[in-house]
């Protein structure tokens, strides 16, 4: 901001100082000014959140679960939008060209957003780039389970029978987070089991019962329900340390896999270009709604548990995530399509 200010003498000049000084000071409130213009004006028209999945799917419930809540808080309609297809990477790559105001939401797995860098020659999207997360929501860890009448009680046991069976033995994935669990485990283990890669979960479950695999990895919701319905047992998570979800399933990480810490957690996703106001208060409001008790009842159900960070935090994450992935999907030995 440039002042030019034509002094005199006298009383004058104690005059154009003092004005001088005013109009100064209000240049370099400026930006704070439009900052909090920005945030009071928001919402300023109806809110479209999208879902890189179907409708009914267990992403879109989970998403319409939070939207739901966040109407109240915001005070607006708020549409969702299923954009499924690629991965994600038609939802994602839609977010990311929206207008950076803050009315265009992706509701989906960070861990996802940033592992389709890699999964992909040529995504249609730089996740560090073009986006910004306002906030985490919830985290889940991904399981080793076997069928329920095998005789193995822990993840050791496996573990030997699976080392006797050498590449005889085999075991079930349905997406690039599973395949990446089964390719750690293995090779944290040195371990030589062939990997069947199925359309869906519940497209492997009838191998496993018949014992035509050894073992599965499963996402969280899929491996709950069958463990609940008794028809699986859950060895191992994935996750670093215990999550409150499932406290009584060790991880792969105690077992001695100290390089496994294979995460899906979701986040509220805004173009990158977003005004910092607009992502600080829709970051206010997801957590208000992910700390609902409720909510916390809501991801305990689907094998989760709420994930709260700031916007900076969340960002920090997203990006270390980003790197983490290059390193899976060399180990799981993922062609990229």
């Amino acid at each position: 901001m440039n002042v030019i200010c034509f002094i005199g003498g006298g009383m004058d000049m104690q005059y154009t100082r003092r004005r001088a000084t005013a109009i100064i000071g209000a240049g370099l409130g400026a930006p704070a000014l439009i900052g909090s213009a920005h945030a009071q004006a928001y919402p300023s028209q109806d809110v479209r959140v999208v879902c890189a999945f179907a409708a009914g799917s267990g992403a879109d419930v989970l998403a319409r679960s939070v939207v739901e809540r966040l109407r109240p808080l915001m005070n607006r309609t708020i549409i969702v939008e299923n954009k499924p297809g690629a991965n994600g990477n038609i939802a994602c790559e839609y977010v990311a060209r929206s207008k950076p105001d803050g009315h265009t939401i992706l509701l989906h797995a960070a861990s996802a957003t940033a592992s389709n860098m890699y999964l992909y020659k040529k995504p249609p999207f730089d996740a560090v780039r073009d986006f910004q997360l306002a906030a985490t929501i919830n985290r889940q860890p991904y399981m080793v389970v076997i069928a329920a009448n095998r005789p193995w009680k822990n993840l050791e046991e496996l573990t030997a029978h699976l080392k006797e069976r050498s590449d005889k033995a085999s075991y079930g994935i349905a997406n690039p987070m599973t395949a990446v669990l089964g390719e750690t485990y293995k090779k944290a283990f040195d371990l030589k089991a062939v990997q069947v890669s199925y359309r869906s979960g519940p497209d492997g479950l009838n191998d496993l019962a018949s014992g035509n695999l050894d073992f599965m990895t499963l996402d969280p919701v899929l491996a709950m329900a069958q463990a609940r319905e008794g028809r699986v047992r859950i060895l191992a998570a994935s996750t670093r340390e215990r999550l409150s979800v499932v406290p009584d399933v060790p991880t792969l990480h105690e077992l001695g896999a100290k390089d496994v810490n294979i995460v899906g957690w979701w986040a509220a996703h805004v173009p990158s270009a977003t005004p910092r106001p607009v992502v600080d208060q829709l970051g206010k409001w997801v957590t208000q709604v992910i700390e609902m008790p409720e909510m916390r009842e809501f991801f305990a159900k689907i094998g989760g548990e709420p994930f709260v960070n700031s916007p900076e935090d969340s960002q920090r994450l997203f990006v270390k995530e980003v790197d983490v992935w290059k390193d899976y999907v060399r180990v799981a030995q993922i062609e990229p399509q």
